[in-house]
């Protein structure tokens, strides 16, 4: 195991030349939405390796730990937060809602707008995946230096956030 992640690391270090065959042998490896896709494939393989035994998603866990720490949101206020659109959120909030995780009711103030929290099955939930999820997003970081984790972090939120208005659903983190 210890030899696979050394040749590992030695092939997420290469030497520009070798960067650059690659990248003539394989175009897509040089076009970032491509490998976010595939990023974003992989990550969703290691969550569910990780959290399988909970049946939920990446997204209704994300909703959760939302709810977890600001609950009753409505629809939108979910959606803005998750960068989801209201469509996505309507179902996830019917799935979680069916399994007895969460609950929904009307507003006080406007009648119109229907608040999600969590229930305590669903507050259970939550906490009882927390160390899967962490060990699936470690997994996900393992062949970077531990150095370069924050650094890719932080890139990812710089891209994020410089390219937020361009998205279908404006992420709000709050």
């Amino acid at each position: 195991m210890a030899k696979k992640k050394v040749q590992r690391r030695a092939s997420t270090e290469a030497a520009p030349n070798e960067l650059n065959l690659l990248i003539s042998k394989m175009p897509l490896w040089a076009r970032p939405g491509f490998l976010i896709r595939r990023l974003h494939q992989i990550h969703y393989a290691l969550f569910y390796e990780e959290c399988a035994k909970f049946d939920i998603t990446p997204v209704q866990y994300g909703l959760l730990t939302t709810l977890s720490i600001t609950p009753d949101l409505d629809q939108n206020s979910l959606g803005r937060e998750l960068g989801i659109d209201r469509t996505n959120v309507a179902d996830v909030l019917n799935r979680l809602s069916k399994r007895g995780l969460l609950e929904r009711r009307r507003s006080d103030k406007d009648k119109r707008m229907v608040l999600a929290r969590l229930t305590p099955e669903g507050e259970a939930a939550t906490r009882e995946m927390y160390e899967a999820m962490q060990r699936a997003q470690a997994r996900l970081l393992e062949p970077l230096l531990p150095e370069e984790r924050n650094a890719f972090i932080t890139t990812l939120i710089r891209l994020i956030d410089g390219n937020n208005h361009l998205g279908r659903t404006i992420f709000n983190p709050s």
